[in-house]
């Protein structure tokens, strides 16, 4: 199998996967593309252990009322405000007392959630709105074709059916392409970007910071997983067009900073460490989003070509 056709992700897990076994005294098989796409607890189980999902770390401002509060590999955002907070995203379900402690670390109540919003309805993004909820009694606002996932604990998924359940959520308020959360001084525009789920949404907002303002994205909905299918008996009806429309929304977005739902994506730790020194500029990297948004719509079209059978030569 050509490289070029295997999902980033895939590639990733596949390559630290080898090196652990590489470790062992009797290595097993590293997975295949096929392996990922067909055993969902295989890839799940990776992706958790790889990317550290469940592993805690530090909180930390990002830059003007939004603070970083996630695990070491999941992006959750407390949009800070006089008349209470925004939360963006949660993780794997055990993440709930991670946040919590992340936002207590930071000076922050986490009673004072008033909204809770996400970028796309999985497990590693989703799975613990519940908790936080019943804890704290946020209200959740989510895009509209997200709203069955989210309510069903994301059971029969057009790709992992009932495996990466979660507890199911109440929404309280469901949100349209376009539509806006307004809290103390803190406005974010969602837009639908569908593809990597049904309701998948882009997060925009513009803050300011020492004086100076600075439009912050939180893109989502470009990736896929193994064993999505595009063009031949796609995944779900129009995937494939969704996807289309959904790079080129994102292309046509300029923003000065971009935060994301999986922080390899946009180099947490490395720019937390450059911002101990640099501040606010140390996340600021508007090439750094063109190139992600690049790699994604490539990785895609590679997907397709390689459903509908078209080989590259190599070198051309």
């Amino acid at each position: 199998m050509r490289g070029s056709a295997l999902t980033a992700l895939s590639v990733l897990l596949i390559a630290a996967a080898a090196s652990e076994m590489r470790a062992q005294t009797s290595p097993p098989e590293r997975p295949t593309e096929e392996q990922l796409a067909n055993d969902n607890k295989l890839f799940i189980s990776l992706a958790i252990k790889v990317f550290k999902w469940e592993e805690p770390t530090e909180p930390v401002k990002i830059v003007g009322p939004i603070y970083f509060v996630g695990t070491k590999g999941l992006g959750a955002f407390l949009f800070a405000t006089s008349d209470g907070h925004i939360l963006m995203n949660t993780g794997m379900p055990s993440s709930g007392p991670m946040i919590v402690e992340s936002i207590k670390k930071l000076g922050f109540k986490p009673e004072d959630i008033k909204v809770m919003i996400n970028g796309h309805a999985h497990i590693d993004h989703a799975g613990a709105f519940a908790y936080l909820k019943e804890n704290f009694g946020g209200q959740l606002a989510v895009m509209r074709d997200d709203v069955a996932a989210m309510e069903s604990g994301d059971k029969r998924d057009f790709k992992y059916a009932d495996d990466f359940a979660y507890p199911p959520v109440k929404v309280d308020r469901i949100l349209r392409d376009g539509d806006t959360i307004r809290l103390g001084d803190v406005l974010l525009t969602a837009y639908h970007t569908p593809g990597h789920t049904r309701g998948a949404t882009t997060w925009v907002t513009t803050v300011a910071d020492s004086g100076k303002a600075y439009e912050v994205v939180f893109p989502d909905g470009a990736g896929f997983n193994p064993g999505y299918r595009l063009v031949n008996n796609p995944s779900f009806p129009g995937i494939a067009d969704d996807y289309r429309r959904t790079h080129h929304r994102l292309e046509m977005l300029k923003p000065d900073i971009w935060l994301a739902q999986h922080n390899e994506y946009y180099d947490l730790e490395g720019k937390r460490k450059r911002a101990e020194t640099e501040g606010v500029n140390a996340w600021v990297d508007p090439e750094g989003y063109r190139r992600w948004v690049a790699a994604k719509k490539r990785a895609f079209e590679d997907q397709v070509d390689k459903e509908m059978g078209f080989v590259k030569n190599a070198g051309k």
